[in-house]
């Protein structure tokens, strides 16, 4: 049995010269033009949206989203129309945070109450709700992408963070009511409300705004302006939480 286990000193000294031989390679692999050109753009990739961030704090800046980037580089265009804050109508401000984000005045970025009940579900094998903070929603908008993935929450959270540290409440709502989609190349409060209600940001009802709120998860499939009956009733729920917002939005009207 001893016999069949040992190693030849052959195969010991084929082993040592097999050592140095893939350390050279890695070393190789590693020096080349093309994996430092990978690095280095991957570097740029994770770090370039943090340092956006401080330059889209000065109130002049007017980002655009990465589906803004993407409808132009499929020569689509896109409707968007900046509208400062003061111009959106606190009907829809009081509807969107009330569907979206009822915690928004109160969390740094991350609502961790909910994101611990996300994880419980997906420990538990239960079908997980959604998490999604306005400032994680404005980040994914800003520099990731659509659709559900752990990679994608990995990078959004702290830019999140960083987002709320950085920014104003009014500064990140602001930027939100502007990158959102909210209809085929459709972007923000100004040029939605002239889509789907032929009117400005700053004169949304009550309940053209709950609409646009209720549309925002899934704006291509749920039109503003032609609801249907499931719709019109999470539109009403959004509309009597938004009149009951009071503490809710004292970040943002006092």
């Amino acid at each position: 049995m001893s016999a069949i286990l040992d190693i030849s000193p052959v195969e010991q000294h084929d082993r040592k010269e097999e050592q140095p031989v893939a350390r050279s390679r890695h070393r190789r692999m590693l020096s080349s033009p093309f994996v430092r050109h990978a690095v280095l753009v991957i570097a740029a990739f994770l770090i370039l949206p943090y340092f956006l961030v401080v330059l889209y704090a000065i109130p002049f800046i007017r980002p655009i989203s990465t589906l803004m980037i993407a409808d132009l580089a499929m020569l689509r265009g896109y409707d968007r129309q900046w509208t400062s804050f003061e111009d959106i109508s606190p009907n829809l401000v009081r509807s969107v945070m009330m569907s979206e984000d009822g915690q928004f005045c109160a969390h740094g970025g991350v609502d961790w109450n909910q994101m611990r009940g996300v994880v419980q579900d997906a420990l538990d094998g239960s079908s997980t709700r959604g998490a999604s903070t306005i400032p994680m929603q404005t980040v994914k908008n800003l520099f990731l992408w659509n659709g559900r993935s752990f990679l994608r929450k990995g990078l959004e959270m702290p830019l999140a963070l960083w987002a709320d540290f950085v920014w104003s409440k009014e500064r990140m709502m602001e930027i939100y009511l502007n990158v959102a989609e909210m209809g085929p190349q459709t972007y923000g409060a100004n040029a939605a409300a002239q889509r789907h209600f032929k009117t400005s940001a700053s004169k949304l009802s009550r309940r053209q705004a709950a609409l646009l709120a209720v549309s925002l998860p899934n704006p291509i499939i749920r039109v503003a302006s032609k609801p249907g009956r499931g719709m019109q009733r999470l539109a009403s729920v959004v509309e009597r939480r938004a009149q009951g917002a009071g503490d809710y939005i004292t970040c943002l009207y006092r």
